[in-house]
């Protein structure tokens, strides 16, 4: 499913825009029937998807040598409900999502680098990055559900 940085960041950006489904739902269920279960329901299940993209993001961007711009308009495209989207189908449509997972060096300057040589290294393992992935998101979610809400009610 995951065979190419393409089919990660689609099916992240698509999993992101229903994040925000659900998250609206549950703000829409809450201010009709005063459920406030219906917001942590949807506000969970979008944050932890909204952490997953981010991490989703910054790894198709370093496979496919993104720039700093491009980075950022995916990354700040979660913030807009259903961003993610169009962001998906403009970085395709420009080609930037063409290719494979950079598994081997090449002749470009840029893989003899420290980082491109560990990354090589969690592409070449993607059970290993996946688990590993999956740690720091949970780890981070966790952080954020202890700290709590980003506005008390």
């Amino acid at each position: 499913m995951f065979q190419t940085p393409r089919a990660l960041f689609r099916t992240l950006a698509f999993a992101e825009a229903v994040s925000w489904t659900l998250l609206i739902a549950g703000l829409i269920t809450r201010a009709i029937t005063d459920w406030a279960p219906a917001v942590a329901i949807g506000g969970g299940i979008h944050g932890f998807v909204f952490l997953s993209y981010g991490a989703t993001a910054i790894l198709v961007a370093k496979n496919q040598r993104w720039g700093v711009g491009v980075t950022l308009v995916a990354l700040f495209s979660a913030i807009i409900p259903y961003a993610t989207i169009p962001t998906e189908s403009w970085v395709n449509r420009s080609g930037r999502l063409t290719g494979d997972w950079r598994t081997a060096p090449t002749a470009d300057a840029r893989d003899a680098r420290w980082h491109d040589r560990a990354f090589r290294f969690l592409i070449t393992h993607p059970k290993l990055t996946g688990v590993a992935m999956l740690a720091a998101v949970v780890l981070l979610y966790v952080v954020l559900l202890i700290l709590g809400p980003p506005v008390k009610r």
